[in-house]
């Protein structure tokens, strides 16, 4: 099965396309771009060079609103953007509307929403989700199968373990009163979690914040302390090594 490339579209020198892709209008990619098999790539999509885009990933796709939806709005959305060297996984859902910069990793069956920034040099596991008007910074890791809650912001070098869950919505989805309460969660630069933890509502991960696995965080953690436990407490600092500081990391 042939490739359909809309007549619009400008393909990078060099780039090469699998069986059954599609390519809308006015997409655009740079130069040594290997597309897989039976992608889609919807209109306007702006793609880098030498990006990898593995069999059945969907770049560009508009968002879908139901009806009560608190956080999906109608609006007029960008372009996709995908930066050079990135890599997008097997069956990867990237909206329209989100930016993503140069060497970041997609892996298989990650969704990333619309309204998403992600910085250079990022990790985004196996199965994670992304969800709308988040940001997450330079070289970060969001492991297998954890949940960045919409209206999140991740700074950079944080580390987040698989199966961690985020939220929002204080009201767990009942009254019209939560409609003006939605929080995301912030981790400061350094922040790490553990696996399996549970963020809620609004909560601040200091710099060099470290969350203990298997913790219910209901309450800020200061910079360079360790909590633990339901409802995660305080129990000591982080190690001088671990800090970032110690770490002797380039953001080149």
């Amino acid at each position: 099965m042939s490739p359909a490339i809309h007549a619009s579209a400008a393909l990078g020198e060099g780039t090469t396309l699998g069986e059954g892709c599609v390519v809308g209008a006015g997409v655009r990619t740079g130069a040594r771009c290997r597309i897989g098999h039976h992608v889609v790539i919807h209109d306007d999509t702006v793609i880098g060079s030498d990006v990898r885009i593995d069999d059945h990933a969907t770049l560009g796709k508009s968002p879908m609103r139901a009806a009560n939806s608190a956080t999906t709005k109608e609006q007029e959305l960008p372009p996709l953007v995908v930066g050079d060297l990135c890599i997008v996984g097997t069956g990867v859902v990237l909206y329209r509307g989100a930016s993503i910069d140069g060497k970041v990793l997609m892996a298989d069956l990650c969704t990333v929403r619309e309204n998403v920034t992600i910085g250079r040099g990022t990790i985004v596991g196996r199965g994670v989700t992304v969800e709308n008007f988040c940001s997450v910074g330079r070289y970060c890791k969001l492991e297998s199968e954890c949940y960045i809650t919409a209206y999140s912001t991740l700074e950079d070098r944080v580390f987040v373990a698989p199966g961690v869950v985020t939220s929002n919505d204080n009201y767990v989805g009942r009254t019209a009163e939560r409609f003006k309460h939605f929080k995301g969660v912030t981790v400061k630069k350094g922040g790490r979690i553990g696996a399996g933890s549970v963020i809620l509502p609004g909560v601040v991960i200091g710099e060099d914040g470290l969350v203990a696995a298997g913790s219910v965080v209901t309450r800020d953690v200061p910079a360079r302390t360790i909590v633990m436990g339901s409802p995660a407490r305080p129990l000591r600092a982080v190690p001088a090594e671990q800090l970032l500081e110690s770490q002797g990391w380039s953001d080149a």
